[in-house]
């Protein structure tokens, strides 16, 4: 993921619009995506909630997926950990079945890394997990073979940033849109086999998550190349790049990092204007991506399940990041913390699969969620006042009832909005949800 460092240390211009790095990279003039990519992002939609997983040999050192950068390890001596990465304890099916018990419909897997690893069988490199460890397995395809068979939608993360390849060049000028001191076109050729290879080989694929465009933004990345390959190869995946731009054409869906979509607490999306396609935010449970052994600063059940549900509320999906250890096992307390996440969800999920936001504003009380003709109140924050007011909701309302027990509310309509009173509701002690039917 991206670290303000980089940016600082490298002196990037943060400014470039999205239309000036469309111009830039000589990018597609259109893009129609296929009846196939629509009824993919119907589906990404309605799944509302993903696990990402961080997981690569970085994991050994327990200090996060940039350990290499931030401690200036050397390239060779980096590569070291690949000879004695042996996750024996990984178990696909055990880490399908927590992503499923924390309500959690589809995973996202970095594949590669800014490190250059490739945590999949690859002719591109032997710097991979099968050629270059003891372990001699491909994790990825267990994963892929998992998750078909759960019905769990699988997307691969990949890097285009790469701190190693010689062809890469980290750190070279750009000149005339390639680094000085490299052989891009060998290197956009290693990444288009790449993706070829997890598209082709991998059961089930439906999206790639590209990051890393952000360490120079003035060479050609060739989008205009990879994106038709990607949509060639197979028309129903979706394509989207944590570049905190606008989207470019060619993408399929727009993700946020570490903020809600119109959000820049991090300082990583003063561009990202939301387009009309499908979002998607990202966030750790603790501060770090990959295994981060003296990183105790787990959110709560609660701040999970609000960061879910206003996402929700703001029509965006959540993808809630889990950095396993180096042998493989998820540690303990997040799946403790994502196990109560899945206790509420199977309880409240019908307010979050299959809804819309962005039907009203987020309100002092909470968000809402809209499916048909019934919309879901959300309070997170419970009001002094004993009712919530839902502004500028015309439609005649018909029934109006608590969530969890069914019990009928008393509510009033007026011409600012929908009066609905909150005395004698049996409260949430993460989320109360009203269900509203409307006539």
């Amino acid at each position: 993921m991206k670290r303000k460092l980089l940016l600082i240390g490298l002196g990037l211009v943060a400014t470039i619009t999205a239309k000036a790095q469309n111009e830039a990279l000589g990018m597609l003039k259109s893009y129609t995506p296929t009846q196939e990519n629509l009824e993919s992002r119907k589906e990404f939609q309605d799944m509302k909630f993903g696990m990402f997983i961080h997981w690569g040999i970085y994991s050994e050192l327990g200090a996060g997926e940039w350990v290499m950068h931030e401690r200036k390890i050397p390239y060779d001596n980096y590569k070291r950990l690949a000879s004695f990465f042996r996750p024996e304890d990984f178990n696909a099916k055990e880490w399908v079945a927590i992503a499923k018990a924390a309500g959690m419909k589809y995973i996202t897997i970095t594949s590669r890394h800014h490190d250059g690893f490739s945590m999949f069988k690859t002719k591109a490199s032997p710097y991979n997990i099968v050629d270059a460890t003891p372990y001699h397995k491909d994790p990825l395809m267990e994963l892929a073979e998992e998750c078909k068979k759960e019905g769990i939608e699988l997307h691969f993360y990949y890097s285009l940033l790469d701190w190693g390849r010689p062809d890469y060049a980290f750190g070279s000028p750009i000149v005339n849109g390639k680094p000085v001191d490299g052989d891009w076109d060998s290197y956009i050729n290693f990444m288009k086999t790449q993706l070829t290879e997890l598209i082709t080989n991998y059961p089930g694929v439906k999206g790639i998550w590209f990051d890393g465009e952000w360490e120079r933004r003035s060479v050609n990345w060739h989008f205009d190349e990879i994106y038709p390959l990607i949509h060639k190869l197979n028309s129903a995946i979706l394509i989207g790049n944590n570049h905190h731009l606008a989207p470019l054409t060619g993408e399929d869906f727009q993700m946020f990092e570490k903020d809600l979509p119109g959000g820049n607490t991090t300082g990583f999306s003063g561009e990202s204007k939301i387009g009309a396609l499908p979002l998607e935010t990202c966030e750790t449970i603790n501060n770090s991506w990959g295994f981060n052994i003296t990183d105790r600063s787990y959110k709560s059940v609660k701040q999970i399940i609000h960061y879910l549900v206003t996402d929700a509320g703001l029509n965006c999906n959540f993808l809630l990041n889990v950095g396993p250890m180096p042998n493989g096992k998820i540690q303990q307390e997040f799946v403790d913390t994502l196990t109560k996440v899945g206790d509420w969800m199977k309880k409240n999920g019908e307010s979050i699969y299959g809804t819309r936001g962005n039907l009203i504003a987020p309100q002092q009380w909470g968000v809402i969620t809209s499916k048909g003709k019934t919309i879901y109140a959300h309070i997170l924050s419970n009001p002094a006042d004993g009712y919530i007011l839902i502004p500028s909701l015309k439609e005649k309302i018909a029934k109006v009832s608590a969530l969890g027990n069914g019990n009928p509310l008393k509510f009033k309509q007026q011409p600012e909005g929908v009066f609905v009173y909150t005395n004698g509701l049996e409260t949430d002690p993460y989320d109360t949800v009203i269900k509203i039917t409307i006539n």
